[in-house]
Formats: C-alpha cells, sequence, structure tokens
C-alpha cells in the first residue's frame, strides 16, 4: 500500500494538478489549499465546502499533519507557556507574552538545537530535527487563537526566539515566514516578525537578499572572540569580525536597524570595558540594544549581574547615544523566559 503523502508539504501548483487529474475543477484545489491554511483544517472531513467523496479520495491519498498543543502553564505575569506535540511525538515549546500594548508569540524552529551555547537551557539538548515549514506556521495559528481566546486580542508580534537556531532551518523558516505573512496563510506584516540568530554569517547575508521586510536581532552576548568562544561555541567557527561583516551587508541591503541582544552574566561581560567594546562593535551600523537579565537555568551556574552593574553598563552605553532597552525576564517561575525552555512540561 503506497505511504500517504503530507498535503501540506505540497506546492499550491501540485495540489491543482492533483485535482485536474482527478477530473476536479481547479476551484476544488483552491478551496483545499484555503482549507489547509487559512482555515488550518486538520483534517479532511473538517473541509465542509468540499463533497463527501472529494473529501474521501483527499483522505485516501494524504494526510494532515498538525501541530497539537500538549499542555500549557500560566506565569503569575500572564505568560503562558506552551508544550506543543509535532507528528512524530517530538515536543516544542512556544510561549504567549501579554503586556499593556501587545501580544508576542514566541516561536521554535527546531526540535532541540545544536549550537550548545552553555548559558541557555534548549543548548543542553540535542537537535531533534528541524520542523516543517507547516509546523512553524502552525505553533504561530495556535498561539494567535489563544492570545484571541486568552486576552481578546490577536498577536500583535511574532519572534524567532524559542527552541533552536531559525537560520539553521533556513529554507523552512522561509517558507514558514511567507505563510504567516500572505493572504494564503494569515497576513501578518512582516514588520511585526523578529529573526533572533546566534549569529550564522552566511545565512544573515542570504536572508538579507530575501527582502522580506522582516526584523532581525543578533544574540550577542560579548564583543570579545575568547569570551564569546566561552558562551556560545559557533563563535570559533564564525568569529565577531565575520558577524560584524554579515550585519553590516544586511543593514547596506535593507536598512533596517539591527537589534542586538546581550545576557548581562555577572563578572563574565558586565563591567564598563565590556560595555565600551560593545560600543565600539555596535557604532558600525544603526542599531538597538536589548540588555536581558540573565534567568537562572538549572544546572548552569551563571549569575545574574548585580543591579548597580547593570545600572552603570546602561548609563554607559546611552552616554555613547546607544539606544538601549533592559529587557525585564516574564514567565521565569514556569521557565518560560529567555533561555529557559528546555520541555519541562513533558
Amino acid at each position: 500500500m503506497r505511504a500517504k503523502i503530507d498535503i501540506r508539504s505540497l506546492t499550491d501548483e501540485a495540489i491543482i494538478e492533483f485535482c485536474l487529474k482527478n477530473n476536479l475543477k481547479k476551484f476544488r484545489a483552491k478551496q483545499v489549499i484555503e482549507w489547509l491554511w487559512k482555515k488550518r483544517a486538520t483534517s479532511f472531513s473538517q473541509m465542509s465546502s468540499l463533497p463527501v467523496n472529494v473529501r474521501e479520495m483527499l483522505s485516501k491519498y494524504f494526510n494532515i499533519l498538525p501541530v497539537t498543543v500538549h499542555k500549557s502553564e500560566k506565569s503569575i505575569d500572564n505568560t503562558i507557556k506552551y508544550s506543543l506535540k509535532l507528528y512524530d511525538a517530538l515536543l516544542v515549546e512556544g510561549v504567549l507574552i501579554p503586556s499593556k500594548d501587545r501580544i508576542t508569540a514566541c516561536i521554535s524552529s527546531q526540535a532541540g538545537c545544536s549550537l550548545s551555547c552553555n548559558f541557555c537551557a534548549t543548548g543542553t539538548l540535542k537537535l531533534k530535527r528541524n520542523l516543517d515549514a507547516s509546523e512553524i506556521y502552525d505553533q504561530v495559528f495556535i498561539l494567535n487563537e489563544e492570545s484571541i481566546s486568552k486576552f481578546g486580542k490577536p498577536l500583535s508580534n511574532i519572534v524567532f526566539m524559542g527552541m533552536g537556531e531559525p537560520l539553521l532551518n533556513y529554507k523552512n523558516l522561509i517558507e514558514g515566514v511567507k505563510l504567516i505573512t500572505t493572504e494564503k496563510g494569515l497576513g501578518i506584516s512582516p514588520k511585526r516578525i523578529t529573526i533572533s540568530t546566534a549569529g550564522i554569517a552566511k545565512m544573515i547575508k542570504k536572508l538579507a537578499d530575501e527582502m522580506l521586510r522582516i526584523n532581525l536581532a543578533i544574540s550577542l552576548h560579548s564583543t570579545n572572540n575568547e569570551k564569546r568562544n566561552d558562551l556560545m561555541p559557533l563563535n570559533e567557527k564564525i568569529n565577531l569580525d565575520e558577524l560584524k561583516e554579515a550585519v553590516k551587508y544586511y543593514y547596506n541591503k535593507t536598512k533596517n536597524r539591527i537589534t542586538y541582544e546581550y545576557l548581562l552574566l555577572k563578572d563574565i561581560n558586565d563591567n564598563i570595558d565590556d560595555a565600551r567594546s560593545l560600543v565600539a562593535f555596535a557604532k558600525s551600523i544603526p542599531c538597538k540594544i536589548n540588555l536581558i537579565e540573565y534567568n537562572m537555568v538549572e544546572g548552569i551556574s551563571y549569575e545574574k549581574s548585580l543591579k548597580n552593574n547593570v545600572i552603570k553598563f546602561i548609563n554607559y552605553l546611552e552616554s555613547k547615544n546607544i539606544i538601549v532597552n533592559l529587557r525585564k525576564s516574564r514567565g521565569e517561575d514556569i521557565n518560560a523566559a529567555c533561555g529557559q525552555l528546555v520541555n519541562k512540561l513533558n
């Protein structure tokens, strides 16, 4: 018996071709496509505008492999972490972060991660596999529905800062973003989407060439190669000079301001010399810097910077006319904060 094909892995043209070969009019194919994406049917039986015999034929040849909510947990600050189950029973995590003027969804791009950043809980997991474009889209669709249900309004921002390195799943990431941003799918403005990368220089340049109008954030955390090697082993392969060149290329191509993410770690990267080095690195292009409070991770010995050091660090950056924002921890009590995603809901 022939194995069924995941229908959402097919192009629109392939679905149209299948329908025409089976004596269905083109508008039926368009109905199927609408059900798959805009309405996100999770079974062919839900496609009520299609005749029963057409639904039965589709189910004979194809299947739909939806992401489902496995568990969820709510923080005292109203952040909600979701454990999301993939078709092969692997789990990834997504986070819904409400604030006064926006609701942000934190989305995963891989099951696990291969980069082993040593301050990050996800880095303790091995990479299981890349997520399909449909699985990336499903996360956003699900969290958008949850946002409407729980907070009465849709998502205002999407950040690819969940599990995995987005630019190491480049093809599926771009396909997923296009589904999220076009009328075929959710029609969310690309300006509301941020992709965060540890610094895959070659793919940053490729992303610039896509001209998608999305935002780019760089997980920087140090502008000293020796320190960054310790924090992020990737830096041994792609050092700060290569990263700076790629970021300049991205800005020159897109004219979009870059965001640098900088995790403040006690006695590691939080002194005035570190701030001075950060300014020298950041000044090369228009940017803003998000300083991040460290969130404790079981088994990892780093500590949060002292409040006085944080204030001095911010004051120095601002004295050099750097746009800086101190990002407060959200969902830390449920291990939903930055760097804490490690499938603890399973």
